[in-house]
């Protein structure tokens, strides 16, 4: 069952949202989870990617290799780590794609506009200010 209306659920309207979106929303979808000890410390389960980032490789042919984002590109969906090459057939070294799910972020390069995103994203402070204190005065 369909549980947001304001979603849809076609897979035409799908593709066509993925493959038409703007650099603005690609960054959004272009997020990958943060390592446990990123998610305890900040409380965030997920962030965009950006250059100079630190990454794990979780799955696929290039599992557990590491290093820090060289490159997102946004129009592809990849992103390139250093140290993560192959050799062509006349010499030449080119960068190998990797997907942003397949990875997990171990360093955060964080700038005031990261900082003021973890604080947003934050989910105890969210928690805190949906609750409401009542205190009760008795007399």
């Amino acid at each position: 069952m369909k549980r947001n209306t304001n979603v849809s659920s076609s897979r035409r309207k799908s593709r066509k949202a993925h493959f038409t979106a703007s650099s603005g929303e690609r960054r959004i979808r272009m997020s990958a989870a943060l390592s446990h000890d990123l998610r305890t410390k900040y409380n965030v389960r997920s962030l965009p990617i950006r250059k100079d980032d630190e990454v794990r490789v979780v799955c696929g042919d290039n599992k557990n290799h590491e290093g820090k984002v060289v490159a997102c590109y946004r129009k592809k969906y990849v992103i390139h780590i250093d140290k993560l090459t192959v050799t062509k057939t006349n010499g030449n070294t080119a960068q190998i794609g990797v997907s942003p799910s397949n990875v997990i972020l171990t360093k955060l390069k964080l700038d005031k506009d990261r900082k003021a995103l973890l604080e947003r994203k934050n989910r105890t402070v969210a928690a805190d200010k949906g609750k409401v204190k009542v205190s009760a005065d008795v007399n």
